[in-house]
């Protein structure tokens, strides 16, 4: 019966935009968010080599895919979810058109049960709101207290497109360099083959 409140309130809750998610997670960090702007000046002063296509907001894999951005078959879906207790939160990064089980996933990370998390808990925790979520994001994530994981395929790719924190743009880079970046801000990733 709680599951059902909770959804019964979410989908009487007005969407969340930038400008709440920035205040939730200011609110909970002491500080605002990366910004798209602040996430490509980072891969321009660290020398990455991207593409970037600005696009109308996405929202959805269907929405992003009527954008026709020209790297497609590289682009990222994101999961931010959590364990039915909300102690653990998970941010796994997979190909767009791949089929994932929630199952096989949470057996993969050694989870119980897992579910999305809330619009709310996105925002506090990885400061982007629903339809921008990103494995940039988690420099954002100062606590520690969410998993990233992105799927193995996109080693195997070599290429990886996402957005850089804001879902009206995308950016393609190989893999190896946001992997690199990550690592280099202090981001535990792991490569999972689900």
């Amino acid at each position: 019966m709680a599951g059902q409140n909770e959804a019964a309130t979410a989908a009487a809750r007005p969407e969340m935009g930038p400008e709440e998610c920035f205040a939730v997670y200011e609110a909970a960090h002491g500080h605002r968010p990366l910004t798209k702007g602040q996430v490509l000046d980072l891969l321009d002063g660290r020398g990455v080599a991207y593409e970037r296509c600005d696009h109308a907001a996405v929202r959805t894999v269907g929405e992003a895919e009527a954008a026709r951005i020209p790297f497609e078959r590289h682009m990222a879906k994101n999961l931010f979810l959590r364990d039915p207790k909300k102690r653990s939160y998970y941010l796994f990064t997979a190909p767009d058109k791949k089929k994932i089980d929630l199952r096989v996933l949470q057996e993969r990370l050694g989870s119980r049960r897992l579910s999305f998390a809330s619009p709310e808990d996105l925002a506090q925790k990885l400061g982007v709101w629903p339809g921008s979520v990103t494995p940039f994001a988690a420099l954002n994530e100062d606590t520690h207290t969410v998993r990233v994981a992105i799927d193995a395929d996109f080693a195997a790719m070599g290429w990886i497109g996402c957005h850089p924190c804001d879902n009206t743009a995308s950016v393609h880079l190989r893999t190896s360099d946001l992997l690199t970046l990550l690592a280099d801000a202090g981001v535990d990733v792991e490569l999972l083959e689900v």
